[in-house]
């Protein structure tokens, strides 16, 4: 197959493995920035074009879309998929999990727990957005941020009212959550490819922080799920629409809960620490769903 992989960078881990295992099992393979596309919407004859070529057919398309890009690379993913193109992962469902809150919401609808959040703008009662969410300690999250930037913890209530005053002169959309103590700075990372978890880590925040982020310096290592777990993982994945997720769960003593669902998930630290082929499982995955033929579950 001729499988396009939709990033900035080529030299990034997950996007050298992809085309490694990709280039493994006989596809052609090629990276594609999404940012020097452009497209002839046309209902005759819709195209791609890239760096002064219009882009031959492609069988599968592989986005690595970064948040700050998401408008415009899911423009184009979505253009791969008029064209006939099978999207691991579609643009639909990518936009639905980068926005925080319609996700949240979404999981919310199909009664999967969580963290008791909050959302708001421009908050007239401070005092009563923090007791909606059970009081001090909670979090504070700007709904724009990705891999713990603008994530902070507020220990006290004087703490969370300085921090929910100061993201409003943002002029920001927040998120305020319930802080779940007995997690101990620790999360589940859960891959999901296909319906299925193929593999699971415990990611630990570094001393001192309570994001466990490997980005911001937290530590990982294998572990073993519950069923309740897989099945919330699997569950969240599917209410998003997608085929490709990591998804991330907080072991707390009402069960577990899903904090966030990754539409495009780092595949270092999960290879890394399980020592198993991720990439490979992807393209494995494009191999049984990409047929001649091929039309969206989903549109839009």
């Amino acid at each position: 197959m001729k499988i396009a992989i939709l990033s900035r960078d080529g030299s990034l881990y997950s996007c050298r493995r992809l085309l490694e295992a990709g280039k493994d099992r006989g596809h052609s393979m090629e990276v594609i920035d999404p940012l020097s596309c452009y497209m002839n919407i046309n209902p005759a004859s819709s195209t791609i074009h890239y760096r002064g070529r219009q882009l031959a057919h492609f069988d599968a398309v592989i986005p690595r879309i970064g948040s700050a890009i998401t408008f415009y690379g899911t423009a184009v993913l979505r253009q791969f998929e008029v064209c006939g193109s099978y999207p691991l992962n579609e643009s639909v469902a990518i936009t639905r999990a980068r926005d925080k809150l319609r996700s949240l919401q979404l999981l919310a609808r199909q009664g999967i727990a969580m963290p008791v959040t909050g959302f708001a703008h421009s908050p007239d009662d401070t005092h009563d957005l923090i007791e909606m969410v059970g009081g001090a300690p909670l979090v504070v999250k700007l709904v724009e941020g990705t891999q713990g930037i603008g994530v902070v913890l507020a220990e006290t209530r004087q703490a969370a009212e300085s921090v929910i005053d100061a993201f409003r002169g943002l002029n920001a959309h927040i998120l305020v959550q319930e802080f779940i103590k007995e997690a101990h700075g620790r999360d589940i990372r859960c891959l999901v490819i296909g319906g299925d978890v193929v593999a699971a880590i415990e990611r630990e925040a570094r001393e001192g922080d309570f994001r466990s982020n490997l980005h911001r310096g937290g530590t990982a290592r294998r572990v073993q799920i519950t069923e309740q777990e897989r099945d919330i993982a699997i569950a969240a994945a599917n209410t998003l629409g997608l085929d490709v997720a990591g998804v991330d769960i907080l072991r707390a003593r009402r069960g577990p809960l899903v904090m966030e669902v990754n539409a495009s998930p780092g595949l270092e630290g999960i290879e890394s620490t399980t020592g198993l082929n991720i990439a490979g499982m992807m393209i494995a995955w494009i191999e049984e769903q990409a047929r001649p033929g091929f039309s969206l579950k989903t549109g839009g």
